[in-house]
Formats: C-alpha cells, structure tokens, sequence
C-alpha cells in the first residue's frame, strides 16, 4: 500500500492540511470485524459436526443474504483499515498537486472552492470545487472523521490553492 512517504516528492515539500480521528476508525474495525465473525459463526454452527467442507461451504454458499454481509462487513473492515494507516496525512499538497489519502489528487490551479455538504445518507462533508467540464464536486473529508476544524481545513486547502497562483486570494486560515 502507497502512503504519502512512498512517493517521490524529492523536490517539493510535503505540506498537511488535515488528520483523520483514529477512534472511529478503529471502532469501524472492530464493528465491522465482529458482525463479520458473527455472521461466519451463524453460517457455521447448524452444519459444525459435519466436517470442515461442509462448514467451508456453508458459509461461502448458505445464505445469499448472510454471505453478501460477509462480503459488505470485510469491505467495511479494509476501509476503516486503510482510512487509519492514513490518518496522519489525509489531505496534503506538495505545491503543485492536492492529495486525497493515497489515490486521489487534483491540480491546485484548478480548484475554485472548499464547500460542506450532506449526502444522501445524511453525512457532512467538505467537498472540492474543482474547475473542469463537469458540475459535480469532489467528496474531500467527511466532518465526523476530521480532526480539527472544517474552516481550517477548507482555509489551508484555499490558501494553498491561490498561494499556488501567485494571485492573492479571500482565503482565511484560522
């Protein structure tokens, strides 16, 4: 897994803007570690003394609906996984580039704006308004997983966005 000391930034600075909190990272694994041994064992016990094939292929072909819970709650587990061996650097620039975690970046030139918005499920998130052919903006940081403040966050992202420009911007840094 690429994290932000793999890459070779020998020529530009690595500058953070934000952390992620690791106490729901990691209540994220351990929920999600749980409801997957539990539905593993609720596939497993009706068929236990009946050999390990049996009990193998109870819980990869029983239930749909169990083993795509499976499925979802491994999923989970990777995520908030992943997420915490992040934490330290989640959003970061280097001059020319903003990183999201390990696999996301956009150009500083081309974002306009940092806005807080809620989904569908009801989440707030700080969002980039990233200037290119589309009206869709880019999922930044959710605020429940942020550590420190989303004015914060939303100012070093501005500062760094115009810094880079050389044109001063409106962007306040608390």
């Amino acid at each position: 897994m690429m994290t932000y000391q793999d890459r070779t930034f020998t020529h530009r600075p690595i500058i953070v803007i934000a952390r992620l909190k690791a106490k729901p990272l990691l209540a994220g694994q351990l929920i999600a570690a749980l409801a997957f041994a539990a539905l593993v064992l609720r596939q497993a016990w009706p068929v236990r003394g009946d050999g390990v094939g049996q009990v193998i292929r109870s819980i990869l072909f029983g239930d749909a609906v169990a083993t795509v819970a499976m499925i979802a709650a491994a999923f989970a587990f990777w995520t908030c996984l992943r997420l915490w061996r992040q934490r330290d650097a989640y959003v970061f620039h280097d001059g020319a580039r903003l990183y999201r975690g390990s696999t996301l970046s956009w150009p500083l030139d081309a974002i306009r704006d940092v806005v807080a918005d809620r989904n569908g499920i009801g989440l707030t998130s700080l969002r980039l308004v990233v200037e290119d052919d589309s009206e869709v903006t880019r999922s930044l940081v959710p605020l429940p997983l942020l550590e420190g403040s989303a004015e914060a966050v939303r100012g070093g992202v501005l500062f760094a966005a115009t810094g880079m420009r050389g044109v001063p911007g409106g962007a306040t840094v608390n």
